[in-house]
C-alpha cells in the first residue's frame, strides 16, 4: 500500500473506495498512510444490496439481472462511487467471501471495478481460503490493478 500511496501522491491522484465484502480493508490500509489525506477523499461500505441501490443509485434491474457479485456492479460501484466522492480515481469491491454460495455464486468469486477518470476497468478473480484470505486478498490484488494502472 505505501507504494500505491506514494504515487497517489506523487502525481496528485485522488482516490476513494467502495467497499462490499471487503467490509473497509482498503480502507483502513490506505487510511494508515501518513499524510495520505493529501489525496484520499474517504470509502462507502455499501455491505448490503439496498445500500448499492439506494446510496449508490445501481439499477435494481442491473442488480436483479447480473447480482451483486458480478463485473456490471462492480463496475457501477466504482463509477458512482468516483461521482460520489469527486475524485480521479474510485476502486470498489463486491464478491462473496463465504461462508456459503450466494445468488448461485461460489465462495471466492469476487470483482474489483476501478473507475479512473473516463475509463473503467473490472476484473474477476476466483480465490480460496478463509473469509479473511479472501478479503486480504482481493484487498493486495486491487492494490496491484491500481498500480498497473497508473503506470
Amino acid at each position: 500500500m505505501e507504494e500505491l500511496a506514494e504515487i497517489l501522491k506523487q502525481r496528485n491522484i485522488s482516490i476513494a473506495s467502495v467497499e462490499s465484502f471487503t467490509v473497509g480493508g482498503f480502507a483502513s490500509a490506505i487510511g494508515s498512510i501518513s499524510g495520505i489525506s493529501q489525496v484520499y477523499r474517504g470509502s462507502l461500505v455499501s455491505y448490503q444490496t439496498r445500500i448499492k441501490r439506494d446510496v449508490l443509485h445501481i439499477d435494481q434491474k442491473v442488480i436483479d439481472t447480473y447480482g451483486v457479485v458480478s463485473n456490471e456492479v462492480a463496475g457501477l460501484m466504482a463509477i458512482h462511487g468516483k461521482e460520489m466522492f469527486d475524485c480521479d480515481l474510485c476502486v470498489s469491491f463486491t464478491g462473496n467471501a463465504g461462508p456459503s454460495a450466494m445468488e448461485g455464486k461460489p465462495v471466492g468469486l469476487i470483482y474489483i471495478g476501478i473507475a479512473y477518470f473516463d475509463k473503467i476497468y473490472t476484473f474477476c478473480f476466483e480465490l480460496s481460503g478463509s473469509r479473511q484470505d479472501i478479503q486480504k486478498q482481493a484487498i493486495s490484488l486491487g492494490i496491484e490493478k491500481i498500480k498497473n494502472i497508473l503506470k
